[in-house]
């Protein structure tokens, strides 16, 4: 079987290193709010090229907390609303719905899945406080588009950076692009932690001392509470692992890069999108979706012939149960991309053969 993410492989590929800073972590006796956490902020900043970075604790709150924040600045309040990509994982929701604001559906690009900028503008109105670009699959969302209209309207951009961790827009890596960027770090992304983590980046100094405070129960001084905050912290033992694997990410979307150059040259199976990218390193392709009209059967026949596939994702979130409110939208685009979509394997620990193989039998689908 290949494997649609050997995570226990990739993990043995830090080895001894990943260990040692784990073992060293724990005989340390200093578990939160220690000096592995403010290692890896100050790396993680320096390496998105962001002033501050405020490590939490999983990406959907890293969003929600960036939304908290604007509201306790007085930037945004209950009922205003935030741009959102149709076509997106429904974290991206959540974390504006936790905040009481609205969430405002624009369908994506067929050929990118990511949100189409020419079609914001006329979904904005006295509300709209910001606009969520959502880089899905790894490919970076920005565009100048949705700069001019956060200038014209001044509007925060709020970067959903869960999938694209190293991409590039222009000469920025995203996650410096906006007014500030959620990161994830759950295992199977790019850069992944051995569990939940997330982080917020922003060069917006008082945005991040609010943030900041929030996450760590409201408050900046011990048993000062400034604010109703969280418990949304990155513990010690994650933050290690995540500043071992740092120094190699942009080794591995590179890698990355290569496999999905290898699934373009290989694959020709008729009737099956492939997905496309414009600019060379913009995508670090966390994900490798194709499209095809008998999704499910191909999936069925991939599983039958050893190659473990997932569905990115099947439901959208204006169709899902939590959003009853939003059912009765139509989003046909969208819709069409999560009846169709399937997500091949890639990862930096997948050889040439392999890829070949899951080409070939791909090819041979009829």
């Amino acid at each position: 079987m290949i494997k649609f993410l050997d995570l226990k492989a990739i993990n043995e590929s830090y080895e001894p290193a990943l260990s040692a800073a784990i073992t060293s972590t724990v005989r340390s006796g200093w578990y939160l709010l220690g000096e592995q956490v403010k290692t890896f902020e100050q790396a993680y900043a320096s390496y998105t090229g962001t002033k501050h970075c405020i490590a939490v604790a999983n990406g959907l709150d890293a969003l929600r907390l960036i939304l908290r924040a604007h509201i306790e600045l007085g930037q945004m309040a209950e009922g205003d609303e935030i741009i959102v990509p149709a076509n997106t994982y429904i974290a991206s929701v959540l974390a504006i719905t936790d905040n009481k604001l609205k969430p405002v559906f624009v369908e994506p690009d067929i050929n990118t899945y990511n949100i189409n900028p020419f079609l914001i503008e006329e979904k904005i109105t006295s509300k709209t406080k910001g606009i969520m670009p959502v880089h899905l699959y790894g490919q970076n969302a920005m565009h100048g588009e949705i700069e001019r209209l956060a200038q014209k309207y001044k509007l925060k951009i709020i970067e959903d950076n869960a999938q694209a961790q190293g991409a590039y827009y222009n000469s920025q890596r995203t996650g410096a692009i906006g007014t500030s960027a959620g990161h994830s770090f759950y295992p199977g992304k790019n850069l992944g932690a051995l569990g939940d983590a997330g982080a917020v980046t922003t060069h917006d100094d008082e945005l991040a001392h609010v943030i900041r405070c929030i996450a760590n129960y409201g408050s900046n001084q011990k048993y000062i509470n400034t604010y109703q905050g969280l418990n949304s912290r990155l513990d010690e033992l994650q933050a290690a692992a995540l500043s071992v694997k740092l120094p190699r990410l942009d080794a591995d979307n590179e890698r990355r890069r290569q496999i999905a150059a290898l699934y373009q040259e290989h694959i020709n199976l008729h009737g099956l999108v492939l997905p496309s990218s414009t600019v060379a390193k913009g995508h670090v392709w966390h994900l490798y979706v194709v499209r095809h009209h008998r999704r499910d059967e191909l999936q069925n026949y991939l599983t039958a012939g050893g190659v473990q596939t997932l569905i990115h994702y099947p439901i959208p979130p204006h169709k899902q149960q939590a959003y009853s409110e939003y059912n009765h939208l139509s989003f046909s685009i969208t819709e069409q991309i999560h009846q169709e979509v399937l997500s091949l394997p890639i990862s930096p620990v997948m050889t040439d053969t392999e890829v070949k193989q899951v080409a070939d039998l791909v090819n041979k689908f009829k």
